[in-house]
């Protein structure tokens, strides 16, 4: 599986912060046996983001696109909007999995407006923009990931139980 972590960050872009959560990232992918083929840090702009993710799946053979930061209640946090502007269809069940067991540690899980969805053949993920938060729910929505790239591949067989 080919991956491209993104990480929107208007202090991470000018270098003044250090990007732990997209760190993390591509260290939790690469424990999973996949691979990072791209990584970049931009600023909170929402055509900047929306050109970026295009331009991944448009001009790069990704599989998956995990996006960190940009997905709260501030002014510039504007990356479910870009990431809207970009996909085909909507996959609610991973944001919707993300903030249900996030809510069990901590109550600001309901301030996420974190989205997924396809455009093409690559899947699109919003993750949160901190560490704590990036790790744990990347942990709630990989096991389904790989399965959900067979299908868009149209490689996936049957899912019915017999």
């Amino acid at each position: 599986m080919k991956v491209a972590v993104l990480t929107i960050s208007d202090k991470g872009s000018r270098g003044e912060r250090e990007d732990e959560s997209g760190k993390i990232l591509k260290e939790m992918i690469e424990k999973n046996d996949a691979e990072v083929v791209f990584y970049e840090i931009i600023p909170d702009e929402k055509r900047l983001i929306a050109k970026e993710l295009r331009c991944l799946v448009d001009n790069e053979e990704i599989d998956l696109i995990l996006t960190t930061g940009g997905t709260g209640l501030a002014p510039r946090d504007v990356t479910p909007e870009a990431t809207l502007s970009v996909i085909d269809k909507e996959v609610p069940g991973l944001a919707e999995a993300m903030r249900a067991e996030s809510l069990k540690k901590t109550p600001n899980a309901m301030l996420s407006r974190a989205v997924s969805g396809i455009k093409g053949k690559t899947l699109i993920i919003n993750l949160p923009g901190s560490p704590k938060a990036v790790k744990e729910c990347f942990e709630v929505v990989f096991p389904a990931i790989p399965h959900g790239i067979e299908i868009l591949k149209g490689e996936g067989g049957e899912c019915a139980s017999k």
